[in-house]
């Protein structure tokens, strides 16, 4: 069988597939068109070519295609909105191009640039993407550090001749000293550094390293006295532990708040929890939390290292012992006025350096002290008179002088006054109990002469009256002589005898000093 007759009897074959009725060995079948030149110049006839094809391989993107581009044939020139947003878009362009001729201007070849990224008008769809738009979040590469890192030989150095480089080469240790600085505390600012080489000598890196150092153990310093102090309206850690403690176990029911602050103590307003029977606890407390911060009793320890009360347990070399005493003093100065029937806070408990007393006010509004409240006349003198009474109370049947007394440390309550703060009390046979009386003595006489009390004596008739010593000078200057003079005679009795003076007699008269 020859291939004439397969080629010829190939078309008569019957219905099959594409590939069986065309021989792969055959000629092509080829039709050609006949065009002329100008068609095949004709822009038109290509683009319709292009169309065709297009729509023969992605019929959807043709499709979509389709849509409306604001291109400048298809535009509508009749819409405000369209035209509004090419002289937007327009404007856009310009502005921005005009702001990176700004950018190169200034810039220069300088290594520190500045950007006007942030004044750009940028648009989604007029957004190009750009080589230089580099997130280094998403990319491995280390902007900080070298892209080949060199190492030091252990010979210390590399090269030859006059190539050499040694480890003390000035680019090579300013670099490592660069690289360093990341090795210092978070919260030290060491700045950014991409796209610079930044080379830090010696003498600089060093610096910066101590400086970073000293400003680590400041930091922790201040977290440390913050977390062991208490501060203003504020507990330390220690502190709020026992005030849980108290809430806890039912002595306290609730803290309200902080209703005063001093120098050297802050008081909350709680009130009281359950009364056991060993113990009453009033309906209002005041909570007196001594602060733990040592700047105010520095110069405050006289009150204390000379009371033969707490002279054996006074410590310079433990401060924080100290401010426990100073509540412990508190506490039992009270109890001595209490006993004597002086009108004072009642002592509840100490815990520490946490004073736990009864609350002179109603419905947690603290009494005004003396200088804030307004007296009739008739008050005043019934207040100038209590006064009296609890100052001699207070010298002869409790043995104390108050050595803070004045306006600002008395409460009108009641009708009547109320002593408060006697943390710095000491007793008379203190070396400087005699010159607390009298300056206790002259704020109590200047306030009341201010306050229009004509029966108010003055400052030495008051301290005799107190004392009960018949001092007799004729100006301030010789008695306060006379009164350092009795301290200096009863600090010798101490001294030789090892114990206060025995002229205190048990039904609490005032000490007699014979000259």
């Amino acid at each position: 069988m020859d291939s004439v007759g397969v080629s010829a009897a190939a078309p008569d074959a019957g219905p099959g597939p594409a590939w069986q009725s065309k021989c792969p060995w055959g000629a092509p079948s080829t039709t050609s068109i006949s065009c002329s030149l100008a068609d095949v110049m004709s822009e038109q006839l290509a683009k319709e070519l292009q169309l065709e094809e297009e729509n023969a391989v992605f019929p959807e993107a043709v499709a979509v295609a389709e849509g409306p581009f604001i291109t400048g044939e298809n535009i509508d020139t009749s819409s405000d909105l369209m035209l509004a947003q090419m002289l937007q878009m327009e404007f856009d362009r310009e502005y921005d191009a005009q702001l990176r001729r700004e950018e190169k201007k200034i810039n220069g070849d300088s290594k520190v640039s500045i950007s006007f990224e942030n004044y750009r008008k940028v648009h989604p769809y007029d957004s190009d993407s750009s080589e230089d738009e580099v997130d280094w979040q998403d990319t491995r590469h280390d902007p900080y550090r070298a892209d080949k890192p060199t190492t030091t030989p252990r010979r210390g150095f590399i090269g030859k001749g006059k190539d050499i480089t040694t480890k003390h080469d000035e680019v090579v240790c300013g670099r490592k000293n660069t690289a360093r600085m990341e090795n210092f505390a978070p919260e030290f600012q060491v700045g950014d550094g991409i796209g610079m080489d930044l080379k830090l000598s010696n003498q600089v890196f060093n610096a910066l390293k101590q400086h970073a150092y000293s400003e680590e153990r400041r930091s922790a310093r201040l977290h440390e006295k913050k977390e062991h102090s208490t501060a203003e309206k504020a507990v330390d850690p220690k502190t709020r532990l026992l005030l849980y403690k108290m809430v806890n176990s039912g002595m306290l029911e609730t803290i309200t708040g902080c209703i005063s602050t001093g120098k050297e103590s802050v008081v909350f307003h709680a009130y009281g929890g359950n009364t056991t029977e060993d113990k009453v606890i009033p309906p209002e407390c005041a909570i007196k939390v001594f602060k733990t911060t040592l700047n105010e009793f520095k110069n405050r320890d006289k009150y204390i290292k000379d009371d033969y009360r707490f002279k054996d347990r006074f410590s310079k070399l433990n401060p924080r012992k100290i401010i426990r005493m100073w509540a412990e003093k508190e506490m039992h100065n009270l109890t001595r006025m209490q006993n004597a029937g002086i009108p004072c806070p009642q002592v509840v408990i100490l815990k520490k350096h946490v004073l736990v007393m009864s609350f002179i006010g109603q419905d947690q509004v603290p009494a005004p002290k003396l200088k804030d409240v307004t007296l009739s006349s008739e008050d005043m003198k019934k207040a100038y008179y209590q006064i009296l009474n609890m100052m001699q109370q207070l010298y002869k049947e409790c043995n104390l002088v108050h050595a803070d007394l004045s306006e600002y440390n008395m409460l009108w309550h009641d009708g009547k006054v109320w002593l408060i703060d006697v943390s710095q009390s000491v007793e008379p046979t203190h070396p400087h109990g005699l010159e607390f009386l009298f300056r206790d003595c002259r704020n109590v006489s200047q306030f009341f002469q201010k306050g229009g009390v004509t029966e108010a004596l003055n400052e030495r008739e008051l301290f005799n009256a107190v004392s009960g010593l018949n001092i007799t000078a004729d100006n301030e200057v010789d008695f306060q002589a006379e009164i350092e003079a009795l301290e200096k005679m009863n600090e010798d009795h101490v001294q030789n005898h090892g114990k206060k003076l025995s002229t205190f007699s048990s039904d609490g008269d005032p000490p007699i000093y014979d000259e």
